[in-house]
């Protein structure tokens, strides 16, 4: 090779090495980007569950993922850079998540920004743009690389999944349909009450404290093999107090529609006659149920092994009676997600039809649920499917409404 091509190569290749640095940095910098939209949309969508109020608590929620004050928040450019101000001579921009009621709608709103297209009750979708300031070296040599610096995007949008066919940290307190042949509701009426009573043999039949009587039973999920929390009522007080604790056997912490082996009772808490206190069972579902009102352990529920040990959760932040889903402004504590099951059958095996929710509400002219009560009785306004869950899977049936869980769809 000669001196004179060698002089002329030498230049273009390191040349050539520079643009690679700069493009391989462009890469750098959206992939940040993108995994802080991501985590904005899902912490946003997550939030979206039905509510006057939702939209409000799920922009907060995104913004979070975004907060550097803990040193976990999301940066960009080397992760050495804060989303959302100005860095040195860097500076990006992200505006409030926008809204939508459907997928397609969320997919097809181009780079909108800024703007809420549906309200709380209706929003399923939420859509996040940060637009970001990235270093430039060697482009910078060139007309359009002046600055020293080029904007990078990144967009995502989550929102709801299709239905769920198996439902994990879910109440395992089964309702039978008031009309099988409605797969929307199954003839549950929307912002009305029912009292839940646990099913009970003979008459007469116990009197609802509010609304319409909807007797249920408790499906087994007893863990025998438990080393924490073992006694079977602790084990009772956890499921009121959160729903179905988290497991690695899916037959403990899940359940699933349409299961081949069917779903049965919970051994200890056969119906009693009518009239009759329920099983101690119920009571201490009831107790955990309690929580959700008031952190503080009830008198009545003192006796459950290590309960003191269970303290640890919160009430919800809103107590109050409500008529209307709409006007609850609360953190979905009092919010239960139960199967609804083809029949109710204490002997028996039970198909579990589908997934519905309700709204805890506190005993009319209380505060709080009775953990004691002589039926296992509690009111609860039926939403439908508005609250999305935090694990489970969709695949492995066909059901044309139910609730489902947060996914990245963009």
């Amino acid at each position: 090779m000669s001196l004179e091509v060698l002089v002329i190569l030498v230049p273009v290749v390191f040349g050539l090495m520079g643009f690679g640095v700069d493009l391989g940095r462009l890469y750098l910098v959206r992939a940040e980007l993108k995994a802080a939209a991501n985590a904005m949309a899902l912490a946003a969508a997550q939030e979206l569950s039905g509510t006057d109020v939702a939209l409000d608590t799920a922009s907060a929620v995104a913004r979070a993922t975004l907060d550097s004050g803990s040193g976990y928040g999301n940066r960009y450019n080397f992760g050495g850079t804060a989303i959302g101000g100005v860095g040195g001579v860097l500076s990006s921009e992200v505006l409030d998540p926008t809204y939508y009621d459907t997928l397609a709608n969320a997919l097809e709103s181009g780079d909108a920004e800024g703007t809420t297209t549906t309200g709380g009750p209706t929003a399923r979708y939420a859509k996040v743009i940060i637009t970001a300031e990235a270093p430039l070296l060697f482009w910078s040599f060139l007309p359009l690389g002046t600055e020293r610096k080029t904007a990078v995007r990144a967009g995502a949008v989550a929102g709801i999944s299709a239905p769920l066919c198996t439902a994990c940290g879910i109440e395992p307190l089964a309702i039978a349909p008031i009309d099988a042949e409605d797969t929307t509701n199954f003839g549950y009426t929307l912002n009305s009450k029912y009292t839940f009573s646990y099913m009970c043999t003979g008459q007469p039949a116990p009197s609802p404290l509010s609304g319409t009587l909807a007797p249920y039973l408790l499906l087994n999920r007893y863990n025998e093999t438990a080393t924490v929390f073992a006694d079977e009522s602790t084990q009772l007080y956890r499921i009121g107090a959160q729903g179905l604790p988290g497991s690695t056997d899916a037959a403990l912490g899940c359940m699933q529609v349409a299961s081949a082996d069917g779903e049965t009772m919970w051994a200890s808490a056969t119906p009693q006659a009518c009239r009759q206190a329920p099983p101690a069972a119920v009571n201490y579902v009831l107790c955990g149920m309690w929580t959700r009102f008031d952190s503080a352990v009830s008198e009545a529920c003192a006796s459950i092994p290590e309960v003191d040990s269970l303290q640890a959760y919160q009430a919800d932040t809103d107590i109050s009676d409500l008529d209307e889903y709409g006007a609850y402004t609360g953190n979905k504590r009092r919010v239960i997600t139960v199967p609804i099951v083809d029949a109710l059958s204490s002997s028996g095996t039970m198909t579990v039809l589908g997934f519905r929710q309700f709204l805890i509400e506190p005993n009319p002219g209380g505060v709080n649920i009775g953990p004691s009560d002589a039926d296992g009785r509690f009111v609860a306004l039926y939403l439908g499917s508005v609250v999305p869950l935090k694990a489970g899977r969709f695949d492995g049936c066909q059901l044309a409404a139910g609730p489902g869980k947060v996914v990245l769809h963009q």
